[in-house]
């Protein structure tokens, strides 16, 4: 029955959580429709305009969720919300099947280090268990076809706000992702972490990379350069995950054109969908070689590192990485990034840089009685990573059997 768009459906809520003194303002919600699209392109302008406020993940604009069908060629279901006929919010889902469940989830969910959706900050301020009980609802009956509706990596407080997918059941994600917040200066920014340690160890690299004749930060400008340095990025990351026995999961031709096609999309200085920084040797024996390269998306004032490599050999003794990471934080220090984010995934070098440590959440909603099932096998599996990833040695023991089990561990469905 969809051909770019269902027919909307009506919610009346009658009943919302408030606080003591709003019962007088508050008493009844918005009357709210929903409605499912199939296709980006007529939710375009309307689209845009919602994905600039802050508090609306980098991971679901526009040209980074058009990136990813482009290149996967999933079904979408983009779940459109009006509340008293203004845009409240736009979920970007798409289908995947799976052997044995049909489920929904966000669009590029496999490489997304934060989802939110996106929602207008009036919806936000009106939000309630009641509202999002009653979406939860209505998405179950217009999500034909779908045995479960899976929503992960979501911040549970993001900007300082209670996110709307807090108020439904939910679990923990076994991963929590780490920010740096930007203060005025470089050097006040600094000084929320130990200053002292932070110079020393940049010192330190910059002059073994100097000895061994010397480097520059590279931000690429050019296509073929952006390009040239994102296949190096995949060469240098699949080496040494493999020198590690861990599985790479840049190695499916799919992620690697969605990445490609993320550095074509419209870019200008504070919104980019991705950016390639390096380090390059420019003297001496290492004179070309790259030890250390990044890929950076920003919106607004927040900027979020995608993924990050470093080579081997002796230019690893310079610690290229740490260097990078400090040029990079100036440098988005200086043109006015607010946060600095590490992304998902807990490391020592992430905590010793970050102020903030984010604990995001999943929902599983059950459409069907098979997706009961489904539902619980995801908070199964999740409560049971969370488990693993508390014992490293299993941990590291259960990558290096997933590693020579899957070449391509994220591939379709």
């Amino acid at each position: 029955m969809l051909a770019g768009q269902s027919r909307a459906r009506n919610v009346d809520i009658t009943e919302m959580e408030m606080a003591p003194g709003e019962k007088e303002t508050r008493r009844r919600a918005p009357n709210l429709s929903i409605a499912i699209h199939t296709e980006m392109e007529p939710l375009e302008t309307e689209w845009r305009a919602l994905e600039a406020a802050s508090h609306n993940s980098p991971h679901q604009a526009y040209d980074y969720c058009r990136a990813w069908r482009d290149s996967f060629g999933r079904p979408l279901r983009i779940v459109v919300g009006r509340m008293d006929e203004r845009l409240a919010f736009v979920l970007p889902l798409e289908i995947t099947r799976g052997r044995l469940f049909t489920r929904a989830q966000f669009i590029g969910a496999e490489h997304s280090n934060i989802n939110t959706g996106l929602f207008s900050a009036e919806f936000l301020a009106r939000a309630s268990r009641d509202t999002m009980d009653a979406i939860a609802s209505e998405m179950r009956e217009a999500l034909v076809g779908v045995d479960c509706i899976v929503l992960t990596n979501m911040p549970g407080i993001w900007r300082d706000m209670v996110m709307p997918f807090t108020l439904l059941p939910h679990i923990a994600n076994q991963n929590h992702a780490f920010q740096l917040r930007m203060k005025a200066t470089f050097v006040d920014t600094l000084a929320q972490l130990n200053a002292k340690r932070r110079r020393k160890k940049y010192s330190v690299g910059h002059r073994r990379l100097e000895a061994l004749g010397g480097y520059e930060h590279v931000v690429a400008e050019t296509t073929d350069e952006k390009h040239a340095l994102l296949d190096m990025f995949f060469e240098q990351k699949a080496a040494r995950l493999a020198e590690f026995g861990l599985p790479n999961v840049f190695a499916c031709p799919k992620t690697r054109a969605f990445l490609h096609a993320t550095l074509d999309a419209p870019q200008d200085g504070t919104n980019f969908p991705l950016r390639m920084h390096a380090l390059r040797m420019t003297g001496g024996e290492f004179a070309g070689e790259t030890p250390a390269i990044a890929g950076l998306t920003r919106k607004g004032d927040h900027v979020i590192v995608q993924f990050c490599s470093i080579g081997s050999g002796p230019t690893t003794d310079g610690s290229p990485g740490e260097l990078l990471f400090h040029l990079m934080v100036e440098q988005y220090n200086q043109h006015g990034a607010g946060l600095f984010d590490f992304g998902i995934g807990d490391m020592p070098f992430k905590r010793s840089w970050c102020t903030d440590e984010t604990v995001q959440i999943n929902v599983s909603i059950p459409v069907t009685p098979v997706g009961r099932l489904a539902a619980l096998k995801e908070e199964t599996a999740t409560r049971l990573k969370t488990l693993i990833k508390q014992n490293p040695a299993l941990y590291q023991l259960l990558q290096r059997i997933r590693s020579r089990s899957h070449t391509t561990p994220v591939a379709e469905d």
